[in-house]
């Protein structure tokens, strides 16, 4: 269903990790529709041992920047690996959505979500969702399986291509201009504008063609 007023799509840049001698931003998405406003992972806001150890992480939390949390009124998950969820805490009370397979594994595969008090944040209560959802008009919640099998991205209908809120669907954009997971060529076969991923501040763009 396509919506006429406009969805845009602001990244929040939330942390730094370190990654094989590289930078690696983390972002986080807000989604502005005009019946809510859609937080698409929420970052981090402490430092973990598990994280430090791995990734001697900078973090710049949306509670310490000039945020306002209150207006929030959805978050998704595209899934529950730490720096995409250590953020829910701050919205607790607020739905939820993530795909029921990703919320078992989490719960299940200890070895892959250690942090498991991040994914059990006190208040965050979960509406498991199977499969494609429709979550607003306009705006698609699709499984996209490869970084983790539960993955979702959050597919926006404009009415032309859509813009898909994307994640850990790719990591870097080589990812998307070679797809090889389920989730990186469902993606491609929306002939997509642009997508949006986690550790990249600005979208990817398909090639000129």
């Amino acid at each position: 269903m396509n919506v006429p007023a406009p969805i845009t799509v602001t990244p929040i840049h939330v942390a730094d990790l370190h990654v094989e001698g590289e930078i690696m931003p983390v972002c986080v998405h807000v989604i502005d529709h005009p019946d809510a406003r859609i937080l698409v992972d929420t970052g981090m806001t402490e430092i973990h041992p598990l994280i430090a150890e791995a990734f001697d992480p900078v973090l710049y939390p949306l509670d310490k920047q000039d945020f306002d949390l209150a207006s929030i009124d959805i978050v998704v998950n595209t899934h529950l690996h730490a720096d995409h969820c250590g953020g829910n805490h701050l919205f607790a009370g607020k739905p939820f959505y993530v795909q029921r397979q990703e919320l078992e594994d989490a719960h299940r595969d200890k070895k892959a979500y250690p942090i498991t008090e991040w994914v059990d944040a006190p208040g965050v209560q979960y509406t498991p969702v199977d499969g494609e959802f429709d979550l607003l008009p306009g705006i698609r919640l699709v499984p996209a399986p490869g970084h983790t099998a539960g993955m979702q991205v959050v597919v926006i209908e404009t009415g032309a291509r859509p813009i898909v809120v994307g994640g850990d669907v790719a990591v870097w954009f080589g990812e998307l201009e070679e797809p090889a997971s389920e989730g990186q060529l469902k993606v491609i076969a929306m002939n997509p504008e642009l997508v949006w991923i986690a550790h990249v501040h600005e979208p990817w763009r398909p090639l000129a063609t």
